[in-house]
């Protein structure tokens, strides 16, 4: 028995466990199989305040980590493949540890970046493919990039790099694009936006250096070709990692979690939600930690109310 659980080790579950940890609460870590979260598959992180010569973001992460377990967090790596919410204390049962309980939980599993799926692609993540703008666009200063995806983030991600390159190509299957018309005008009134609409894109060529092209298909005339490009950014959306809750906590049409406002609590008393697993909007590190610090806070507050009813009860 757990007083609080940790399901997730991106900026946000490692934010709570340092609190928590600081606050005698022994949070259990449980780390997936990627642990660190998406940072993890970052290079370079310039926009973490503290850093002013930037920092890796798998050397981010580990410090965070290393925060935690100095303060008394314990951490475990398992899979956790169901919940039972419907009663206190809360059931969880973990691939490679069997089956736990928590007076508490802190969801803190983000959401996954959707990619193409095509060959080159994975490989050189970090090596001109990326799925943040915010991230990495400062990295891409007179080139020529690549946006693949034709929805609202798509439009904002091409605006955003015209800061920094020379060219951005917006590579979309369709003809036409889903993004709103807002978005759409804004995108075809910039100068330093050209569009290769009605193309599939088939594979990331790369060199030594990273990234040098995308091949796709023509899908009027068949025929394939390679646009030559120094960085791809992907911009179809992203999953939430919310599958293994079943429905248990109330959630948007994309599967992200709702929080009442101005908090991290969900629909169960109990159980808290933090970083991208709720924030389809901002998805950045430094406010995934923000809603860490506010979940932590959120359930030591809980833990002291529940704690003291029960005294309460009890004389």
């Amino acid at each position: 028995m757990y007083k609080t659980v940790i399901i997730g080790t991106g900026p946000g579950g490692l934010t709570s466990a340092i609190y928590l940890a600081r606050a005698n609460l022994n949070p259990l870590v449980i780390e997936g199989p990627e642990p660190g979260g998406q940072l993890t598959t970052t290079t370079e992180v310039e926009n973490f305040p503290g850093f002013p010569e930037g920092i890796m973001g798998p050397e981010l992460m580990a410090n965070m980590r290393k925060q935690a377990e100095r303060f008394g967090a314990q951490f475990k790596t398992g899979w956790v493949n169901k919940v039972d919410f419907s009663k206190r204390p809360f059931t969880l049962w973990v691939e490679g540890m069997g089956e736990i309980q928590a007076e508490s939980v802190i969801v803190s599993t983000g959401a996954s970046a959707k990619y193409l799926g095509i060959p080159g692609e994975r490989d050189n993540v970090g090596r001109g493919v990326s799925t943040c703008a915010t991230c990495d666009g400062f990295f891409f200063r007179n080139k020529k990039i690549i946006v693949v995806g034709g929805g609202d983030s798509a439009m904002e991600e091409a605006n955003f790099l015209t800061r920094f390159a020379s060219e951005v190509i917006v590579v979309n299957r369709r003809n036409e694009l889903r993004a709103s018309k807002i978005m759409q005008d804004r995108a075809k009134q910039n100068p330093k936006i050209s569009w290769s609409l009605n193309r599939t894109p088939l594979e990331v060529v790369s060199g030594e250096q990273g990234v040098t092209g995308l091949k796709v298909r023509n899908n009027e005339t068949g025929l394939e070709e390679i646009i030559e490009t120094n960085g791809i950014f992907i911009a179809i959306g992203h999953t939430p990692n919310t599958k293994f809750l079943d429905g248990q906590l109330t959630m948007d049409d994309h599967g992200y979690l709702l929080v009442k406002p101005g908090t991290t609590e969900t629909n169960i008393p109990g159980v808290f939600a933090c970083g991208d697993v709720q924030d389809s909007r901002y998805r950045q590190a430094i406010s995934a930690a923000g809603t860490g610090c506010m979940a932590a806070l959120d359930c030591e507050r809980f833990l002291e109310n529940a704690e003291s009813g029960l005294q309460a009860v009890q004389h």
